[in-house]
Parts: structure tokens; C-alpha cells; sequence
């Protein structure tokens, strides 16, 4: 079966048509990072309003590139949460009209669970069970997976989230928006000069905490100069202490779970030092190391098209009701 992915979470307009059989057929992205950038970060009514202007003509767009036709559609998967309430009623309703007018199912589905399964978009997809890490601007988890619905959360952050601290970071540093990537780029320049705390790794648990290491980035950023030297290093230092604490806890959830399967997955996943610092503990722990190509770490519509197949194989599917919840904990999802 053809399924229609739309992702409308936050500042990105997905769109991909996914094949039960056949794999991912064609996928589209548009981003609202230039708009957002004059304003230091995502403005919801604008990247509301973007949703409603850029959705349907990706839509057009993706079937014609996929060479296909409306009628061989037999559902669509949308994101319903969660995310910017206004940027996924764009998504909800128009995936939820465009199936009501084609006479096909839709599903409702969850943003982080796109993530989650993001790698089995892959050749090389992991094996259930796994432990999966979710690293993005407004979420750090440690999830067991066993399965499509069937997850367990095994920590999160319990403030800021990874992706959320490097973007604070990149701001304290005169950065630009979005700070995370601008960040990395900075602390290629950095030496190993100073040494910042690994949050919440001196006491059992797998929850996280980036509020303390963003305190004190700020307080050794006020004792130096501030040349720009001075800001590579600190980004250098800051990056490492992310890195290597996100190791850390990974390593404590694989030895905790008894699992050899670790996969990375968000937009911060993409951040090439986290990666190396996993790399490098999945291989001292004889685990193995999944992640997904660096366009479906961000968000996109191939994710939410593979995670809604799922479902509507299953035989799941919402009514005609608008469905969408900005809150929404993973662990709450039904079992397929």
C-alpha cells in the first residue's frame, strides 16, 4: 500500500510517499529556517501560517515526482503530536480533508515515534529489541524499544533538552539561529582547554540535565576575554561535555537493558562529535551503532510515512475527527 507522510510539527514541512513493500518512494522538505533566523528562533503564528502556504504544493509536488496519482493513495499518516499546536492543526486538517475527499484512512501519528523508527528507513535497519537515544531541539530520552508501540522510557531530561542547551549555548556566544549547527562549526576551531562538568553522571539513573552546564558555560564565558578564541574553546569544551555525557548514559541504558543494539535519532543525532563519542562506546561495549542518513535526522515526512504504515497495516486509524495534541508521551502509544 502507498501511504502519504505529512510533517507539520514545528519549522519544517515534510512531505513523502512511503510503499509497504517497496520502501520509501519519494520525500520532499522545506524549511522555514531562513524565516526564523531574522528572529533568533521559531515564531509559531509564522510558521503556522507557512505550513498552510508550502503544504499543498508539496503534496502536488512529491505525487508527481513519485509518479503517482491521488487515487493510488490508500492512506495517509500525518503528525498529530507532538509539537506547535497551530503547526500540526495545518498538518491534521489537511491530511485529515484530503483523506475524507479520497475515501481512505488516516492515521494519526506520533512525532517522536517517526524518529524512533526513522533507521528503519535504512538498508542496514536494527533488529527489535534496541535501546534508542532521542536527541532534538525540544527532547532528550532514553527509550527501549521492542517493537512498533511497544516502548519504554528509560530517562529523559528532566530540564533543558540537548538540543534546546546547544541553541542557549550558540546564543551566549553570539551566534546565529539554528545555534546547534553554528555551534559545532565553532568548536572545530577549539581547543582542549577547558574542562565542564557531565551533568547528572556522578549518581545512578539514566535522566538528564543540561540547565547546570549551560549555567556554567555562561560563568566561564564571563571570565575570559571573549576573543574569539576563547569562544571556539568554550564551544569545544561545551560539545564534549553534551557528548560525553549522552556516552555515558547510553552506556548505562545498554548495561542496564542487557541489549547490544543502540540507535540515535533527532536532528541533534546529526551533531558528527556526538556521534563519534557513541561510536566509540557502542564499540568498547561490543555493541552496535544505528543511526539514520543525515536528512531524516531532522524532521521529515519519510519518518512519519514509515511510522503510519505501521499503524494502518495494523488496521489502525483515527475517525473524522481533527486530531492533534501538542503534548503527547511516547510511552502512551498502542502496541502494534
Amino acid at each position: 500500500m502507498y501511504i502519504l507522510g505529512i510533517e507539520t510539527s514545528c519549522d519544517e514541512t515534510g512531505v513523502a510517499v512511503y510503499h509497504s513493500q517497496q520502501g520509501l518512494i519519494g520525500h520532499l522538505l522545506y524549511s522555514q529556517v531562513k524565516m526564523h533566523s531574522e528572529y533568533g528562533g521559531v515564531v509559531p503564528e509564522l510558521a503556522s501560517r507557512d505550513h498552510i502556504r508550502k503544504l499543498v504544493p508539496l503534496i502536488k509536488q512529491c505525487l508527481t515526482q513519485s509518479q503517482l496519482q491521488s487515487s493510488d493513495i490508500d492512506g495517509i499518516a500525518y503528525t498529530a503530536g507532538p509539537g506547535l499546536m497551530g503547526a500540526l492543526l495545518v498538518g491534521a486538517c489537511t491530511a485529515r480533508s484530503l483523506a475524507w475527499a479520497w475515501n481512505i484512512p488516516a492515521v494519526a501519528t506520533h512525532h517522536m515515534e517517526g524518529h524512533l523508527l526513522a533507521p528503519m528507513l535504512e538498508e542496514n535497519a536494527p533488529e527489535f529489541p534496541f535501546v534508542a537515544l532521542l536527541i532534538s531541539g525540544g527532547h532528550t530520552m532514553l527509550v527501549k524499544v521492542a517493537g512498533v508501540g511497544q516502548y519504554q522510557l528509560l530517562g529523559e531530561s528532566l530540564d533543558d533538552a540537548a538540543g534546546e542547551a546547544f541553541d542557549k549555548t550558540a546564543k551566549m556566544l553570539g551566534l546565529g539561529y539554528p545555534g546547534g549547527p553554528e555551534l559545532a562549526r565553532l568548536a572545530e576551531k577549539g581547543r582542549d582547554r577547558f574542562k565542564f562538568p557531565r551533568p547528572m553522571t556522578d549518581r545512578p539513573g539514566l535522566d538528564f540535565s543540561f540547565s547546570g552546564l549551560k549555567t556554567f558555560t555562561m560563568n566561564t564565558l564571563h571570565k575570559t576575554a571573549q576573543t574569539e578564541q576563547d569562544k571556539a574553546d568554550i564551544a569545544y569544551a561545551f560539545q564534549k561535555a553534551v557528548a560525553e555525557t549522552l556516552a555515558i548514559k547510553c552506556k548505562r541504558a545498554l548495561q542496564q537493558t542487557g541489549l547490544k543494539r543502540l540507535v540515535i535519532a533527532g536532528g541533534v543525532s546529526a551533531n558528527s562529535e556526538i556521534r563519534r563519542a557513541l561510536q566509540q562506546m557502542t564499540q568498547k561495549q561490543g555493541a552496535r551503532l544505528y543511526f539514520p542518513r543525515l536528512e531524516f535526522c531532522t524532521d521529515n515526512g519519510a519518518m512519519i510515512a514509515y511510522a503510519g504504515c505501521q499503524r494502518l497495516l495494523a488496521g489502525q486509524h483515527q475517525d473524522l475527527q481533527i486530531f492533534a495534541r501538542p503534548r503527547w508521551p511516547v510511552d502512551e502509544l498502542l502496541e502494534v
